[in-house]
């Protein structure tokens, strides 16, 4: 940077000389060899000086300072991107009064933040319901460790619904291929419009009950109680002991027909407890 300042200040002492541009540009190499000044830039500066220019230094810039990305301003970024995260660098831009490459700038190398599509969950929980969540967990987390046998106990339920034919995923698809063999092929299918409801009971061991629910039925308090009466006899039959010690944990969620008045009254008859839900688990 001090050879190009030395050198300008050459180029306004040849113009007072009386100088040509061609003579500035040899002399210049002469005086500074590889570091002299481009042929373009020495006449440009030997314009300016030839008009009357007397300044030596570069002209201010014009546009946003430099300075934008200080602390103050890198905090207005920080505060505006927590109140929305769905704001545009271009909104940020007009908030702040910074530019685009310097909001940017901010936002990846001061705040290491990247912009990503918001994932699709069942609901977005309340402060309330995450905190049921947490207490819900720590008090299962207490009861395992006080009873490591607990989970022996547990038998988990659920639905879930089948279809006649699933087509293959493309790691399913997968096979060994040959350079000169020709690529294999698969046809395009949908999932079958042939389905129906599993209902399943398991436990560490494996399926305790299983049941396929008709077409045009429906899972009621009625079906889930009569469900819960044919797992109690798969239970005396295939874990005998879990039937012998009367201590039965059911585990499924919140359903309206697993929360029904009648099945309750089925689970407090039979003795069987239900492992604690969050209410918002539906």
């Amino acid at each position: 940077m001090a050879e190009v300042d030395e050198q300008r200040v050459c180029i306004k002492f040849c113009v007072r000389l009386g100088k040509t541009g061609s003579e500035t540009f040899e002399m210049l190499k002469q005086a500074f060899g590889d570091l002299c000044m481009s042929h373009s830039r020495t006449f440009e500066w030997f314009g300016h000086f030839k008009n009357g220019r007397t300044l030596t230094a570069n002209d201010d810039r014009t546009g946003r300072p430099s300075t934008a990305t200080t602390p103050s301003k890198v905090a207005q970024v920080r505060a505006a991107v927590n109140q929305d995260g769905r704001r545009t660098i271009h909104d940020l831009c007009a908030e702040v009064g910074i530019g685009y490459g310097s909001c940017q700038r901010i936002l990846t190398e001061q705040l290491n933040t990247h912009r990503i599509a918001a994932k699709f969950v069942p609901r977005v929980l309340a402060q309330d319901q995450k905190d049921s969540r947490v207490s819900i967990c720590q008090e299962l987390k207490k009861t395992v460790i006080n009873d490591p046998t607990l989970l022996l106990n547990v038998i988990t339920g659920d639905e879930s619904i089948v279809y006649a034919y699933d087509p293959k995923t493309k790691l399913q698809s997968l096979q060994w291929k040959s350079p000169g063999s020709p690529r294999p092929k698969k046809a395009h299918m949908q999932k079958s419009k042939l389905r129906t409801m599993l209902i399943c009971f398991f436990d560490q061991e494996g399926i305790v009950h299983r049941e396929f629910v008709l077409p045009g039925m429906t899972v009621n308090a009625d079906f889930y109680s009569d469900d819960l009466r044919k797992l109690c006899e798969n239970v005396r039959c295939k874990r005998p002991q879990k039937w012998q010690n009367q201590n039965l944990i059911i585990h499924h969620d919140n359903a309206p027909a697993h929360r029904s008045f009648k099945v309750s009254q089925f689970l407090a008859k039979n003795n069987m407890t239900v492992v604690p839900q969050s209410p918002i688990l539906t």
